[in-house]
C-alpha cells in the first residue's frame, strides 16, 4: 500500500511538472523561435554583415559608462565590478540565485531552477515529492522569472553584471534579417540600436551595483516573505481533506477530482497566498496598509491565516519599496545619461518601435520619486536615497520623505 501511495503521488507530481512547463510554453517557444531565426539570419548574412561580439562591445563601453555614471550620480563604482555573458541555460540557473530564501531552502531553489533550465520534468516531480511546501512557494518564482528571460537583457548580483548573450547577440541579426535586403544599407541603424541596447543594459546594472544597501534590505525582506509563504504552504498541506473541499467550494475554486489531493491543496495555497489573495482583494493599496481583515469563514477553516497575513505586510512593503526605488533610480539615471546618445535613440526606434519622448513619459513611481528628490538635492539625491531609502507610503507621498530627511 505504501509503495502504491508513493507511485500515485509521484504520478500527480509529474502532472504538475508538466503543467509548470505548460505555463512556460510561451517563453520556451519564443526561445526556440529566437534560436531558429538567428540561425537562419546568420546563414543569410554571414558573407555580407557581421555584428561585433557582445563581450567586445561591452568591454569597450564599460569604462566610458562608468565615468558617466560616477559623474551623474556622484558615487564611485567599485573597481571589483565585472561582467559575465551567460547563455540561456546558465542565465536561467542564475535566476535561481536571485530568489532570496533562507539557507535551508537555498539548495532546493538551485536544484529547482536547474531542473527548469534543463526542462527536466522527472527531477521537478521528485523535488515536489521531496518538499512539497517549498515547491509551492518557489515554483512561482521559476515561472515568473524564467517567463521573462527573452525580454531580459541583463542582471546584477554580487559585484557581477550579467549580460544576456542569448538575446543580445541574436536580436540584431533577427531584426536586420526581418528588414530584408539590402542588408548593407540597413546595417548601420540596426548596429547602432544594438550598441544602444548594450549601453542601456550595462548602465542600468552599474547603477544597481551602487545600491548594495538597498539590495540587502530587499534581500532580507524577500527572505521573510518566502519564509511566511512556506509556513502557509505547510499549514494548507496539513489540512484535512474535508476542510480543503469545503473551503475550496466556498471560495469557488476550480473543481478538482478527489484522486488529486495535492492539486486541491495547491489550488488553495495559490489562492490564499498573500501575494495573490490580499493584492487581489485589496489592490496595490495593500502596500501602504497597516491592518488587514479576512472573511470569518476562512479564518474558521485556517485560524493561523490572519496572523500570517499581518506578519506578511511589513516585509512585503519593505521589499516593494526597495525594488521600486532601485528600479526608479536606474530608470531616472538612464533617461538622463543617455538622452542625447544616438545609439540609445536608435535602440528605442529599431528595437522598441518608439522614441525618446514616448520613453520619457512612461509612468514609474520610483522614477518620478527619484526625479523629485533629485530636483531638491541634485546628485546628492542618490547617496541620500541609498543611505535612507523611502518606505511605500513615502513613495506615494514624496513630501513625507522630504519631511523625514528635514527638507
Amino acid at each position: 500500500m505504501w509503495c502504491f501511495m508513493i507511485l500515485c503521488e509521484l504520478g500527480e507530481f509529474e502532472e504538475f511538472a508538466e503543467a509548470l512547463f505548460g505555463q512556460l510554453s510561451v517563453e520556451i517557444n519564443e526561445e526556440r523561435e529566437i534560436s531558429h531565426l538567428a540561425d537562419k539570419a546568420k546563414d543569410d548574412l554571414s558573407f555580407k554583415i557581421k555584428f561585433d561580439d557582445l563581450e567586445k562591445i561591452s568591454k569597450e563601453i564599460f569604462p566610458i559608462l562608468k565615468k558617466k555614471v560616477e559623474e551623474f550620480i556622484g558615487i564611485k563604482i567599485s573597481d571589483n565590478l565585472r561582467m559575465e555573458f551567460p547563455e540561456l541555460i546558465e542565465l536561467k540557473k542564475l535566476k535561481g540565485e536571485k530568489v532570496f530564501s533562507d539557507e535551508k531552502s537555498k539548495e532546493y531553489v538551485r536544484e529547482l531552477f536547474e531542473a527548469v533550465a534543463n526542462e527536466d520534468q522527472q527531477i521537478i516531480a521528485k523535488l515536489m515529492q521531496k518538499d512539497t511546501a517549498k515547491y509551492l512557494v518557489y515554483s512561482t518564482y521559476a515561472i515568473q522569472y524564467i517567463s521573462k528571460i527573452s525580454t531580459t537583457y541583463g542582471d546584477y548580483l554580487d559585484s557581477v553584471i550579467y549580460l544576456n548573450r542569448f538575446v543580445l547577440s541574436r536580436y540584431p541579426l533577427i531584426i536586420l534579417y526581418k528588414q530584408g535586403e539590402p542588408y548593407e544599407v540597413k546595417f548601420s541603424s540596426v548596429n547602432s540600436g544594438y550598441l544602444g541596447a548594450v549601453k542601456m543594459t550595462v548602465l542600468e546594472e552599474m547603477i544597481h551595483s551602487l545600491q548594495e544597501k538597498i539590495q540587502q534590505l530587499n534581500k532580507n525582506a524577500a527572505i521573510q516573505v518566502n519564509l511566511i509563504n512556506e509556513e502557509l504552504a505547510k499549514i494548507i498541506l496539513e489540512l484535512d481533506n474535508q476542510i480543503v473541499n469545503s473551503l475550496s467550494e466556498y471560495l469557488q475554486l476550480q473543481a478538482v477530482p478527489d484522486d488529486f489531493p495535492f492539486a486541491k491543496k495547491a489550488n488553495l495555497f495559490f489562492f490564499l497566498n498573500p501575494d495573490h489573495f490580499l493584492i487581489e482583494q485589496i489592490g496595490p493599496d495593500v502596500m501602504t496598509f497597516t491592518h488587514v481583515e479576512i472573511d470569518p469563514k476562512i479564518s474558521e477553516a485556517i485560524p493561523q491565516l490572519l496572523d500570517i497575513y499581518k506578519r506578511w505586510l511589513n516585509p512585503i512593503q519593505q521589499h516593494h519599496a526597495a525594488f521600486t526605488i532601485m528600479e526608479g533610480m536606474a530608470g531616472f539615471a538612464i533617461e538622463n545619461i543617455l538622452k542625447t546618445d544616438n545609439d540609445f535613440q536608435s535602440y528605442l526606434h529599431t528595437f522598441m518601435g518608439t522614441n525618446f519622448s514616448s520613453y520619457q513619459v512612461r509612468k514609474s513611481i520610483g522614477k518620478e520619486f527619484t526625479k523629485i528628490i533629485y530636483e531638491r538635492l541634485g546628485k546628492n539625491a542618490f547617496r541620500q536615497l541609498i543611505d535612507t531609502p523611502p518606505n511605500t507610503r513615502e513613495l506615494k507621498e514624496p513630501q513625507l520623505y522630504l519631511n523625514r530627511i528635514n527638507l
